[in-house]
């Protein structure tokens, strides 16, 4: 009999464990039959040298008592199994114990094996190693597992194992550790955990009852770990940091705050010169202890910004109805427009500078091509070349209006684009007062370089008029703008000559976004679907149409921002008219298409591709990943695509591994149509 057949409809799993040990296990199984003549699968237990049945909870059992006695050498007589605990007059039993060596009653490390989610099993043990006084414990299903130190009553903290029979915790929290060894050891991967669950773990252990601004002070430990990283991956003898080695917690953080103090040097204008991180350091040391293993350079964006969605829900963003754009779509607007190396690029309401950083991406994927270098994924901590950086530093800018967020994508594009951004905090739509803004001394001290360039690419001497050619943005589109000073600036601002009473923010980021783009410039601008279909809103239809060539309409799923909304929403995306790039014309084709395949559930959860694409998955273990380990998100905005180097033949081939979508389309309607940005454009691949 196969172990998965005992398994299957429970929710065990068999990832943590070696081909080898499940067949040893498989090979011990003997067939019963019970008084009602079913028959049952058993086995000789390892521990209790008694036959058990096998049941899904008693296979993982088995097997990681024998991961326990072969991987780590503890002597079966070390081992307990229901080891009982008491609570009063209460008796509970922990699945797995492991003695301490000098007092077989004293229990050393607690092992859970649990269906019920991490948190909960976190919970249970954090009872049983107070009840008994154990110093470690592990949780885990089969699939996931989790390792803890209890430090005292209040405070159980992530570590990154558990010792070996011959090693103390001492010793596996003060090995050396490089960015080969985070690589390998990333905790995500590992645990199938995401950077949001580490957050709330964060927050129900320490950081609720803290009294410290979450986002900051999580914000700062990211900002830390993010320059430890990219020091590690450019010095490979270097000893990452960021990292609870046993020492004290005084000692813990100082040495962060240090670590804080090069990174806000290196990468100046995110935080205050006089920045300090706020966490108490028995806090800080749960945190530290929590985050060390997760790999921030080379995952996934989409990793960090769940996380900062999450941390940003609580601020100002969500109630303006701006949200973080998914990846995915952010791919399939930057693939439709197709930036080139000299063009200008702009995304008026940044948030989290999506926009902004995957068309960085896009324009150093097409500049590696062109010159037959290998394709890298793009967010690593290894140097750029003198062109890459420049590119970045004289044609890529954002703004938004809501300081928490600029922060954050000063953040990404300072490293994506390797010490340098152009990301400002200002208000778009209120562009009257930027001169009085842009005076105060903080504001200059940390934007003026940034703003120096964006005043370059201006029309004239206000800030009315811009020339970029490329804009993408995902304006708010709930709320709604009263200011009389600033809708009498705006065209969809005024009726009958007069300021209307109230305008909604999406309305006037259409005509505010089209002053940025120069004659040909082009645009993608997400925006709720009532845009394109309601009666109310012809005028707003016809102003755009005057203005500009309708290139496509890509209607959004409803689940695309879940939770935070299910707003139907479509991207909508044009060209200006232009005598050379964009002629006029009264008659043409548009491109309409509407997003199938949903991305999320009714929850939010993203849909992963299942390995064999048959299907779709919440569980990133069992989803279809990229050659970067990444799960593929269940689309069809675009495909996705590998870039594989071949050294014989000096080029980069295409693995594609999920079908054509509508990105694809899109770009053999635009060579069709002979638009100006895929008719003529070197770098189209």
């Amino acid at each position: 009999m196969k172990l998965y057949e005992i398994l299957k409809g429970s929710e065990y799993s068999l990832d943590l464990f070696s081909q080898d040990a499940i067949v040893e296990l498989e090979n011990r199984i003997i067939e019963r039959t019970d008084k009602k003549g079913k028959t049952y699968p058993a086995v000789s237990c390892l521990v209790r040298n008694k036959e058990i049945k096998l049941t899904p909870e008693e296979i993982v059992r088995q097997l990681y008592a024998a991961k326990l006695i072969n991987d780590y050498g503890y002597p079966k007589s070390r081992l307990a199994f229901e080891y009982p605990i008491y609570f009063g007059r209460e008796t509970k039993r922990a699945d797995i114990v492991i003695r301490d060596n000098d007092d077989a009653n004293v229990a050393y490390i607690i092992v859970e094996l649990k269906k019920p989610k991490a948190k909960d099993g976190r919970e249970q043990l954090k009872s049983y190693t107070h009840a008994t006084g154990a110093s470690m414990a592990v949780w885990t299903n089969g699939m996931t597992i989790a390792y803890y130190q209890r430090q005292n009553p209040n405070y159980f903290k992530d570590i990154p194992n558990i010792p070996n029979v011959h090693q103390t915790l001492e010793d596996i929290l003060q090995t050396p550790f490089t960015m080969d060894d985070l690589v390998k050891n990333d905790k995500l991967t590992k645990t199938g955990k995401s950077l949001k669950d580490l957050i709330l773990e964060m927050e129900d252990e320490v950081l609720a009852n803290a009294g410290v601004d979450v986002f900051e002070e999580v914000f700062k430990l990211i900002f830390a770990k993010l320059y430890d990283e990219q020091i590690g991956a450019t010095e490979k003898d270097y000893n990452l940091v960021f990292r609870n080695s046993g020492q004290s917690d005084i000692q813990l953080k100082n040495k962060i705050e240090d670590l804080f103090r090069k990174a806000c040097s290196k990468w100046t204008g995110v935080f205050a010169k006089n920045a300090k991180i706020a966490l108490t350091p028995p806090h800080l040391s749960i945190c530290v202890s929590s985050l060390e293993g997760v790999k921030l350079f080379n995952s996934n964006l989409e990793v960090v910004d769940e996380a900062f969605e999450y941390l940003m829900s609580k601020s100002s963003k969500g109630e303006k109805g701006q949200y973080f754009t998914p990846r995915y779509v952010i791919d399939m607007c930057v693939k439709m427009l197709n930036p080139q190396v000299d063009e200008t690029m702009i995304d008026t309401a940044a948030g989290s500078s999506g926009f902004p950083v995957h068309t960085i991406f896009h324009v150093w994927k097409q500049m590696q091509i062109a010159t037959n270098k290998p394709v890298n994924h793009l967010f690593t901590a290894t140097p750029k070349s003198h062109a890459e950086i420049e590119y970045v530093q004289d044609n890529v800018f954002a703004i938004d209006f809501d300081e928490k967020a600029v922060r954050v994508a000063r953040t990404l594009n300072l490293i994506a684009g390797d010490g340098h951004t152009n990301v400002l905090h200002l208000n778009t739509l209120d562009w009257a007062r930027w001169n009085t803004v842009t005076k105060e001394e903080t504001w200059v001290d940390t934007y003026n370089e940034g703003f120096k360039k964006l005043k370059q690419l201006r029309v004239g001497n206000d800030f009315g008029q811009f020339n970029f050619a490329i804009l993408m943005a995902n304006p708010p589109f709930a709320g709604e703008i009263k200011e009389g000073q600033i809708l009498s600036r705006y065209d969809l601002g005024m009726k009958n000559g007069k300021a209307q009473k109230s305008v909604s923010r999406d309305i006037l980021f259409i005509e505010r976004n089209l002053s940025f783009l120069k004659p040909g410039g082009r645009m993608a601008i997400v925006l709720p679907q009532g845009r394109f279909n309601n009666s109310s809103d012809k005028t707003i239809r016809e102003y755009i149409a005057e203005r500009c060539r309708i290139l496509a309409v890509v209607g959004l799923h409803g689940n695309t921002f879940k939770p935070h909304t299910g707003t139907k929403t479509s991207v909508l995306f044009v060209q200006k008219w232009d005598d050379v790039l964009c002629p006029k014309v009264d008659d043409y084709n548009i491109f309409f298409a509407t997003q199938q395949k949903e991305g999320k559930n009714n929850s939010g959860d993203k849909l992963y591709w299942k390995s064999d694409k048959i299907g779709t998955t919440t569980d990133p273990k069992l989803a279809l990943c990229d050659k970067y380990g990444h799960p593929v998100v269940y689309h069809d905005l675009l495909a996705t695509v590998n870039y594989n180097w071949n050294e014989e033949k000096k080029c980069n081939e295409i693995e594609q591994i999920t079908p054509d979508g509508i990105a694809e389309a899109f770009v053999e309607f635009a060579k069709k149509e002979r638009l100006s940005f895929f008719a003529d454009a070197p770098l189209i691949k």
